[in-house]
């Protein structure tokens, strides 16, 4: 269905939808949260929260009411909540009847905790504890939290202005509170701001009253029952526009100016929330859905799905024609699709603890690739589901993975949940077994789940019982497998048999691994489609015990995992991969993808030859998906920066694969055609990347004539290359083009491509310019948010110099990141190397500044860097062999 059109069919399936009522009791809450992990005592629990919230944005302070109505469970002389960076006044205790009662404050600054204690004991009941106490707006984006920008129209040049995120474990800098995801409770809260700018939260305003000093107390509307992570704030002068979806009040939220640029996402919104209604069987039940985007960037996220208003940044929520490219578009699309389903998924059903993570971010992402199927299929993304299913397996692979299901004990842990594992592989975990299952059964289980469990938590298990309950197969056992324990499944197929006019394959199970290859593999339990190569008759069996067999009709070479849903690695026989080679062009796209991806892998983990990706790249034609060159440029490219500094290999893989890509870039051209579909757009753009990145003269050069004609002449710069050429010229630049480029930023007044710009100032081969890129991100130039962005860009082309760097100014590098993402951010500098040197420095700085519980991102950075030296060392031979044998 095209994003603007809505059946009379559907509308009238709405009219029918059950609405949840506002504050729905769930079921058994006080039960579950005597099952749920918490790091506070037992004992207490809030019910509802009135928060008085007064900012001082010019000075980077805030004060606050809190008026939290609570109920005592069993007998206790203390009350323990979370509270961060803030300083209390007075906290007293108000009975239902009786005396107050004033308490004594002890703040644990480590544990992030606030302790109440009383002088007399408090017998079970119900309570109100009213706290006074003042807070720190920061500068990046933990807490409550200010974003600078530039803007002419303001006294100063710039404007600032303020945001919530409290996801995970960071409403407590804002609110004293019971701030895990299982103590829901209902919130009201009032703000008083200055008369001139608007201030959004996750209800409608209602009541405004003009005070005295001209400042405005605004109050919204009760919330109905939610985890505090999910409670949101933003003031600043901003704009608003607004739809109505199935009595739903729809909005996107800018600063003033750019509201135009939210055009795209308000439009896909309405259709993404028809759906939505539809398909969850209930329907969204807040009166209204803001979007509100912020300028910058966090190194964590890039969209919060707070409950009634989802905050975005710029960059992926903003379609400007000046540098946005047909990729952003569908990013933002995507992004909103996320954010979205999380509205369900999160917000209305919420995980009891962060174990449960991925019943969050797995659906929202699954949810998020169907949406962009389903209203857009002229962008073909189901063939992304291949590359999304990748990113989690390289991580799957390796011995510091972790299962989708996995317990979390400290806050940094819950940080460090938000990974590949749990976003990627949770969604290709969903995507298998609701083809398992089947499309309905799984939707009938969803809906269910969700009229069971509508405001209250739930754990992996709630789910799969209402699943095989709707589609009466041994859902729970499967998801099991594949969500209580971690690693990759690997199916051989044995050498294929033709008798009787069918063909027989057997198959078995093992695993896997690209750092321990000799250990003993777990068990799944696999379901697996196959076909013959061009049929369209598909055969499915349940791989169990290890074993497992198909038969289909006729005798020609057959696809494992056809369509690519199923989580694993085929490895073929010998044979069975020839025959598939000489039928590659006869395949489906995806499954292209699928042969492409599992020779890629499997090749650099010795599994089978490296170079038979190379063969199948060069059996790819020229009228391929342009996904499948988008992947096949992808290989080559790294392939390029796996010969790190053995220039001559480098020479020979380049001048081949710049002689293969040359022949499709033609093709596709600089200009883009009326008519052309849009994934040739993506695929111009991936193109224009690589050749740049194999060093292409040709390229480089149109690139640079292009970008010295941008002021004379609009056209030889559209918007959507934008973005392109100016990489290529930063890649390439030299002193007097890079100063070119910095001064182009200074003057830059749109903050989300000046943003851009100092990122890509950040990208050059020149180990000089690096350097000045690196001095500048710790400067007040480019932006609080944009300095770790800039570091970070670095590291892709100078690790060690990166590394070396953010650790020579580490508290300066540290005032620049996310306190939810320290932990994660400097080992992740250190993602491109390959010496054992660097090694050693990820080891010695997780031992001096990680805590021990804390460390998976830096064992798993050592561990990467130790499988790419070991692949460099083992598979390139076999490039080289390949190379000479082909190019001549």
């Amino acid at each position: 269905m095209h994003r603007s059109l809505l059946s009379a069919a559907l509308a009238l399936a709405f009219a029918s939808l059950p609405a949840l009522p506002a504050l729905a009791a769930p079921k058994a809450a006080s039960a579950a949260l005597l099952e749920t992990t918490t790091q506070l005592p037992r004992g207490v629990r809030p019910l509802h929260y009135d928060i008085a919230l007064v900012p001082d944005a010019p000075n980077a302070r805030f004060s606050g009411q809190a008026a939290i109505d609570l109920e005592v469970t069993a007998p206790t002389s203390s009350i323990t909540l979370n509270a961060a960076d803030l300083t209390f006044a007075k906290a007293t205790l108000m009975p239902k009847s009786g005396a107050a009662q004033e308490a004594r404050i002890a703040v644990d600054e480590e544990a992030q905790t606030a302790t109440f204690r009383f002088a007399r004991p408090l017998a079970k009941g119900r309570y109100t504890l009213r706290l006074d106490y003042t807070g720190v707006i920061g500068t990046q984006a933990v807490g409550l939290f200010s974003l600078d920008y530039k803007d002419d129209n303001a006294p100063e040049g710039k404007r600032r202005a303020l945001f919530t995120q409290f996801e995970n474990s960071d409403a407590r800098r804002m609110i004293p509170s019971w701030d895990e995801p299982a103590y829901k409770a209902t919130f009201a809260l009032r703000a008083t701001v200055p008369a001139g700018e608007m201030a959004v939260s996750n209800m409608p305003v209602q009541s405004r009253t003009t005070l005295p000093d001209g400042r405005v107390e605004l109050r919204f509307a009760d919330s109905p029952r939610m985890s505090t992570y999910l409670l949101f704030f933003a003031l600043g002068d901003f704009e608003r526009a607004t739809a109505n979806v199935d009595g739903t009040e729809l909005g996107v939220v800018t600063r003033r100016g750019s509201l135009p640029q939210a055009a795209f996402a308000l439009d896909s919104s309405k259709a993404i929330l028809r759906e939505y209604n539809d398909y969850f069987g209930v329907r969204y039940p807040l009166p209204k859905l803001d979007n509100v985007a912020g300028p910058g960037r966090s190194q964590f996220f890039g969209a919060m799905e707070n409950w009634g208003a989802i905050f975005t940044f710029e960059y992926a929520l903003l379609l400007d024609p000046a540098i946005s490219t047909q990729r952003d578009k569908q990013e933002i699309f995507a992004t909103a699709a996320h954010e979205m389903a999380h509205q369900w998924f999160g917000d209305l059903v919420t995980m009891r603890w962060w174990d449960d993570l991925w019943l969050n971010e797995g659906f929202a992402s699954w949810m998020e690739s169907r949406m962009m199927a389903r209203l857009h299929p002229e962008w073909n993304t189901a063939l992304e589901a291949v590359n999304s299913r990748d990113g989690a397996m390289r991580r799957d692979a390796l011995a510091t993975t972790h299962p989708v299901v996995q317990h979390v004990k400290t806050v940094e842990q819950a940080s460090q949940a938000f990974d590949e594992i749990t976003y990627q592989k949770g969604e290709a975990v969903i995507r298998m077994l609701e083809a398992y299952v089947g499309e309905d059964a799984w939707r009938r289980g969803v809906r269910a789940y969700m009229r069971e469990h509508a405001y209250g938590n739930t754990a992996s298990s709630d789910l799969w019982r209402q699943v095989e309950r709707a589609a009466a197969k041994p859902v729970t056992a499967i998801a099991h497998d594949f969500t209580l324990q971690p690693g990759v499944p690997l199916i051989r197929v044995g050498e294929p048999v033709c008798k009787g006019g069918n063909m027989t394959v057997s198959l078995s199970q093992g695993e896997f691994s690209r750092d321990q290859p000799d250990r003993k593999p777990l068990a799944w339990r696999v379901p697996v489609i196959a076909q013959a190569a061009g049929a369209t008759t598909q055969a499915r069996t349940l791989v169990a015990g290890g074993k497992g067999s198909l038969t289909l009709p006729g005798c020609g070479p057959v696809v494992v995992n056809a369509g690519q849903s199923g989580y694993y690695r085929t490895l073929y026989s010998k044979t069975g991969f020839a025959q598939l080679g000489q039928q590659f062009a006869r395949l489906a796209p995806i499954d292209q993808l699928g042969m492409l991806s599992d020779s890629w892998s499997l090749g650099m983990a010795g599994l089978q030859p490296a170079s038979d990706f190379l063969d199948l790249a060069a059996a790819a034609p020229g009228n391929a998906d342009p996904q499948v060159w988008a992947l096949v440029a992808r290989g080559l490219g790294s392939l390029h920066a796996m010969y790190g500094e053995d220039k001559a290999g480098r020479a020979r893989l380049d001048a081949y694969a710049v002689k293969r890509l040359a022949p499709v870039m033609a093709q596709i051209g600089w200009n883009a055609k009326a008519d052309e579909p849009t994934s040739h757009a993506n695929l111009r753009t991936q193109l224009i990347s690589t050749l740049s990145q194999l060093g292409d003269e040709a390229t480089i050069r149109e690139a640079r004539r292009r970008y010295a004609l941008m002021d004379s002449d609009p056209s030889a710069v559209p918007g959507p290359l934008r973005k392109t050429i100016l990489s290529v010229v930063a890649e390439h630049a030299d002193a007097a083009g890079w100063d070119a480029m910095r001064r182009a930023a200074q003057l830059e007044k749109s903050p989300m491509i000046k943003d851009t710009m100092y990122a890509l100032l950040a990208s050059s081969d020149d180990r000089q310019l690096a350097e000045r890129a690196l001095a500048l991100a710790l400067t007040e130039e480019p932006g609080a948010t944009n300095g770790a962005a800039m570091i970070a860009t670095v590291s892709r082309s100078h690790p060690e110099l990166a590394f070396d760097f953010a650790l020579a100014n580490i508290d300066a590098v540290n005032a620049r990141v996310d306190a939810t993402s320290r932990s994660r951010y400097v080992p992740g500098l250190a993602g491109s190397a390959s010496t054992p040197a660097m090694m050693d420095k990820v080891r010695a700085y997780a031992e001096a500044h990680i805590a021990p519980e804390a460390r998976r991102d830096a064992e798993t950075a050592i561990a990467a860097i130790k499988d790419r030296i070991a692949v460099r060392r083992a598979r390139l031979p076999e490039i080289d062999a390949w190379l000479a044998q082909h190019v001549k």
